[in-house]
């Protein structure tokens, strides 16, 4: 995922509510959001290549996605960050989470990240570039893409071109999407997902065997979580409820 927008403690229901695109190679196969586990509950799509995750939320209330970081250093990335999603997941809350991510990098060697965990208690932010650097996010709209997030971005001098417009579309699209009087959850939701589908913002990326696979839009809050899901670009694709059977 390169696109992760966070509204967090802004809707007085809703503590908890994102927008996120994933951008992957186009062969790389995925699986729609699921029950992926069950103590706790965990609601996730899946890379089938590698078994992992890039976004999904657990019944404790607790919110877990990643992007991948552009860096200059050159890591080993022995182990899916996917995976990283996926076990964070499995915690009970964002500082359990964000305890398990610190424990976890400093045991095994990731490619560079972005990750954020978040929860109605706590809104953690890490960035992985061969080391640890972290932040709690106060209440309001967050923007992560490659680069950084919030206005403090690296650009790497590997993409220096595409990274600086990365922090030029990430600055407008946290512009576009602060929260108008009166807004609920669902409507920002709304917002957030046509703007993250509209090429004004640079978000939604189509290439030459990459771009963007899927949209997500989650809102966690005290009675239960909603998750639409678009299987493809949000610029072609329609964002569709996630339904879950009764026995998942």
């Amino acid at each position: 995922m390169c696109t992760l927008t966070l509204a967090w403690q802004v809707f007085p229901d809703t503590p908890v509510a994102v927008a996120a695109n994933r951008d992957e190679a186009d062969g790389r196969p995925s699986e729609p959001p699921e029950v992926l586990e069950r103590d706790p509950r965990v609601v996730a799509p899946r890379d089938a290549e590698a078994g992992g995750t890039w976004i999904g939320y657990n019944d404790r209330g607790l919110l877990v996605a990643i992007t991948n970081r552009w860096i200059d250093a050159d890591l080993a990335g022995e182990r899916s960050r996917g995976l990283l999603v996926r076990d964070a997941l499995r915690r009970p809350s964002a500082e359990a989470a964000g305890r398990f991510v610190e424990s976890e990098v400093r045991e095994r060697e990731y490619d560079g990240f972005n990750l954020a965990v978040a929860d109605a208690g706590a809104a953690l932010y890490y960035e992985w570039s061969g080391t640890l650097d972290f932040r709690q996010l106060d209440p309001g709209v967050h923007v992560v893409v490659n680069v950084g997030a919030d206005g403090r971005f690296s650009i790497p001098k590997i993409r220096p071109d595409a990274g600086e417009r990365q922090a030029e579309n990430a600055t407008r699209l946290r512009e576009a999407l602060a929260v108008e009087p009166g807004e609920t959850a669902t409507a920002w939701l709304d917002r957030a997902g046509d703007a993250l589908g509209d090429h004004e913002f640079g978000v939604c990326v189509h290439g030459d065997g990459y771009g963007t696979q899927s949209s997500s839009l989650v809102a966690v809050g005290g009675s239960g979580a909603t998750y639409r899901f678009a299987d493809g670009p949000p610029c072609e694709a329609d964002y569709e409820d996630v339904t879950l059977s009764v026995d998942e």
